[in-house]
């Protein structure tokens, strides 16, 4: 096969994992527009939606942990499918719930069974681009996620319309997923294989070393810089999910029947994040010449900004609200783009899936923290509204954090 060949699996590896990765939000972001329905049928306050929410990062952020760590050993071929139907179910099941206590423990289930596909799914990109360009691919991937959200709120919002039970948002969305797995099961291909790889710009890397699961975990946790875009990377993803969760919920209490548009307004915020990424992830490559610090930065600093024009801006004006929804989501999910390939970029091959499982560990842990804080401060407040101050700060405190950075020792093979 000729490097012209191994181009077009590349290609083929990298749209496989984000057609599959495009309806996993499917299964874990329709539960915000599930809220208004489900406080309101099972009386339960926002501080209770908040803790639920919680359950879910919380369940997410330790299967990264661990999945991360297993993605390194085990197939990612087998890894997502598994975490897809069993996220399934756990939907299903909890569309059957009268309990917020039973909802809470299976939407903590649910984020683990999540857990089961971003760093596998990132473990063979890893494996199929070389770092000059992952970049391009990482912005790809991120781009497919957040596209997913885009899935999520449109299925969500037609279903609203419809006027279709809350219950409904836990079963219909997630149809697609059960077919994106099985195709993923099919075509994917963890590596290229030893005549491919030996053709392709690929480094080199000992995939068969015989490194405990212990000895990756202190590989990345030793790594000083690593841990500081851990950390910054944790910030980002309370801003993310404030914006994710509640935009919803602040849309949704405006008489959206009455003003439906107020529903398509929201949709703007995920086609932001998806159109972010990938401008990130390229513009990481391009003009920054692989410093993903100094991207990062850029976006998190304009996010602070503009979340607060969101704040202070008249809600009346859609139209300046609508701006404002997308170039939040641009701003604060594309860095996210350039999170990622900081693993490839900083720790050796044989961590890279450990790596960013940990990050994204880091980053639903922080994001589980601001849910309840966010309820509860809405519940203070009786605003909800006032989650976009919030917000701001956390995206200050990322571009302090990622600030901090040394430029030496930020690339280690």
């Amino acid at each position: 096969m000729d490097s012209k060949s191994f181009r077009k699996q590349q290609w083929r590896m990298l749209l496989v994992t984000m057609v599959c990765y495009l309806f996993f939000y499917t299964g874990r972001h329709n539960f915000g527009w599930a809220v208004t329905g489900m406080a309101k049928d099972l009386d339960i306050s926002y501080t209770r939606i908040g803790w639920i929410s919680f359950s879910m990062l919380i369940g997410y952020s330790i299967g990264q942990l661990i999945n991360g760590n297993l993605a390194d050993k085990l197939s990612a071929r087998f890894m997502v499918p598994t975490g897809a139907f069993l996220s399934i179910m756990a939907n299903v099941a909890i569309s059957f719930s009268h309990s917020s206590d039973m909802i809470l423990i299976l939407w903590a289930l649910n984020g683990y069974f999540q857990s089961m596909a971003w760093a596998p799914g990132s473990k063979v990109i890893s494996n199929w681009w070389s770092k000059d360009e992952h970049g391009k691919a990482f912005g790809f991937y991120t781009m497919a996620a957040g596209l997913s959200s885009v899935v999520t709120y449109l299925f969500s919002i037609v279903l609203l319309q419809m006027n279709l039970d809350w219950r409904m948002l836990f079963r219909v969305p997630i149809i697609p997923l059960g077919f994106v797995a099985i195709l993923f099961l099919i075509l994917i291909r963890d590596r290229p294989s030893a005549s491919l790889h030996s053709m392709s710009a690929l480094p080199t890397q000992d995939l068969l070393a015989n490194e405990s699961w212990l000895s990756r975990y202190k590989t990345v946790l030793a790594n000083r810089n690593f841990v500081l875009a851990t950390l910054s990377f944790g910030f980002e993803s309370m801003a993310r999910y404030g914006l994710i969760f509640w935009v919803p919920v602040h849309y949704l209490g405006k008489g959206w029947k009455d003003n439906p548009h107020y529903l398509w307004a929201t949709l703007l915020l995920p086609i932001g994040m998806a159109a972010g990424a990938i401008s990130f992830g390229t513009l990481s490559d391009s003009i920054y010449k692989g410093n993903r610090i100094a991207s990062i930065r850029l976006g998190m600093g304009i996010s602070a900004i503009l979340v607060i024009l969101v704040y202070i801006s008249p809600s009346s004006n859609l139209l300046l609200g609508g701006a404002l929804m997308f170039l939040s989501g641009f701003f604060v999910y594309g860095p996210q783009a350039n999170f990622w390939p900081l693993s490839p970029q900083m720790l050796p091959a044989n961590s890279v899936a450990t790596g960013i499982g940990c990050m994204n560990m880091i980053g639903y842990l922080f994001a589980a923290l601001g849910e309840p804080i966010f309820g509860w401060v809405i519940d203070l407040t009786k605003s909800t509204s006032s989650v976009f101050v919030l917000i701001s700060i956390m995206c200050l405190m990322s571009v302090v954090l990622i600030s901090t950075i040394t430029k030496s020792n930020t690339n280690s093979n």
